[in-house]
């Protein structure tokens, strides 16, 4: 049966609802856990790794228009922007002309449909605490949902372990905190357990298109579509060439020891090895979250396993209460969904434009989705004005929640359109109609304000 540890989790596990396979996945990992298992990838087991970019692909319309006719369009909405200071789901954030993350996505949905004849199911896996209000927003849109297929799933959680023996953690001061998700990797295991997978295969749908909800760019695009789909491949990611902002995240890499492809991620890198990650020469690309898989070799992999994909270990150590490190140490059991690219013969990986990765993790993001930098088209598709977008750093003390952000901009974003930086210390209001040109900064040691109008174009201070 296990450990006591082990025994422990999947009673709670069980008594909580959680369901079986989720359960038989956990404790998979658990053991991994117990046997001393990091995840590492090092820098000698792994080369750099080349693609293809989608610039250079040819993809007729008809073979585009007929791949997106056979896609499922699945994003991942579990999250409730807490970072931000949010307490409901974070695509339910304001971020272009009173349009909410979920609105544009929905409308993007809706336009494809429409100008390629497909139905392009739209389905959300959400956390059971994104459930509720994700699926009252999208009410509003009538036909939204295809017969026969649900609107949303859920992703499954997992107790979270005392580093100490691997216990479940007890916190009666607040019992949410005793769970977590299992890493993005859930999706594959929600899928199967659910009978979703089954279901989509059933209704005679060909592949699947999985992407973020806090990133707009990442629109089911049926040249995309086209190209998978006339790539034979079984799993494929969208990667983007790193910059320096993207030097402590995690990249692609192909495993000396059999040639695969995988993704290595920041938890799964040494110390020693801390360099060669932030090397952008040697490991130019990282993915976009943006993935695509063909829905019966999904189904074989998972078959074949047990309906355990195996995806790599991934061993995130934090506190029970992360806002508070003086609470017990526990152990995040979790696994990436982009690492199943190694799991299958024949991934591959295709480079896109910049534009196809534009996530919100921070006010400095939600600053430049909703100023200028952008505009949306017809189709709902982000459209990116300057060639290059500009470095904001805003003063997390003022800054980092959405509601003391909000206060600051009371009149809406300055223009950054012709910014190369903008960087904030301290607590500075911006008044209506100011333009941020090349590089800025400003700083204050008390409460300022930015005059109506202003061109910034150099350094100010208090």
């Amino acid at each position: 049966m296990g450990s006591p540890g082990l025994i422990a989790a999947r009673d709670k596990m069980l008594a909580a609802g959680v369901e079986e396979l989720a359960v038989e996945t956990f404790a998979h990992y658990y053991r991994l856990l117990e046997h001393g298992e990091t995840g590492m990838i090092p820098e000698s087991a792994i080369e750099p790794v080349d693609m293809p970019a989608l610039a250079d692909v040819e993809v007729d319309d008809q073979s585009a228009a007929e791949a997106l006719r056979g896609t499922v369009v699945i994003k991942l909405n579990g999250g409730l922007g807490t970072s931000m200071g949010m307490e409901r789901a974070k695509s339910l954030l304001c971020v272009r002309s009173g349009l909410s993350f979920l609105d544009i996505i929905a409308r993007q949905v809706l336009h494809l449909r429409k100008r390629y004849e497909a139905n392009l199911p739209l389905i959300m896996m959400n956390s059971y605490r994104t459930s509720a209000d994700t699926m009252a927003a999208l009410e509003r849109y009538d036909g939204l949902a295809v017969e026969g297929l649900p609107l949303e799933f859920l992703q499954n959680k997992e107790p979270k372990l005392l580093a100490k023996d691997l216990s479940p953690v007890s916190y009666p001061r607040d019992p949410d905190l005793e769970w977590c998700p299992p890493g993005h990797g859930d999706l594959y295991t929600a899928l199967l357990g659910t009978g979703l997978l089954d279901q989509l295969m059933a209704a005679g749908y060909q592949r699947v298109f999985v992407s973020n909800s806090d990133n707009l760019g990442a629109v089911p695009d049926p040249r995309v579509a086209g190209w998978f789909a006339a790539s034979g491949a079984p799993f494929a990611i969208e990667a983007v060439r790193r910059t320096p902002s993207d030097r402590k995240g995690g990249h692609f890499a192909r495993r000396k020891g059999d040639g695969r492809i995988v993704l290595r991620e920041t938890a799964q890198t040494r110390p020693e090895d801390l360099e060669s990650l932030a090397d952008l020469e040697r490991h130019r690309f990282m993915s976009t979250n943006n993935l695509w898989f063909d829905l019966a070799a999904m189904k074989q992999a998972l078959d074949i396993r047990g309906g355990i994909l195996g995806l790599p270990l991934i061993r995130n150590v934090k506190t029970v209460d992360p806002a508070d490190p003086s609470t017990p140490e526990v152990i995040q059991v979790e696994t990436a969904m982009g690492a199943a690219i190694e799991v299958f013969d024949n991934s591959a990986l295709i480079e896109v434009g910049r534009d196809r990765f534009v996530p919100v993790k921070t006010t400095n993001d939600l600053m430049v989705l909703r100023s200028d930098v952008y505009t949306i088209g017809p189709d709902f598709v982000l459209e990116q004005g300057p060639p290059d977008i500009p470095f904001v750093d805003l003063d997390p003390e003022f800054y980092k929640l959405v509601g003391e952000f909000d206060k600051r901009f009371p009149e809406g974003m300055p223009s950054i359109n012709k910014a190369t930086s903008l960087t904030v210390e301290g607590d500075w209001t911006f008044g209506p109609g100011i333009k941020v040109v090349g590089e800025v900064e400003l700083s204050a040691t008390s409460a300022q304000r930015v005059p109506a109008s202003t061109v910034l174009t150099g350094e100010a201070e208090d």
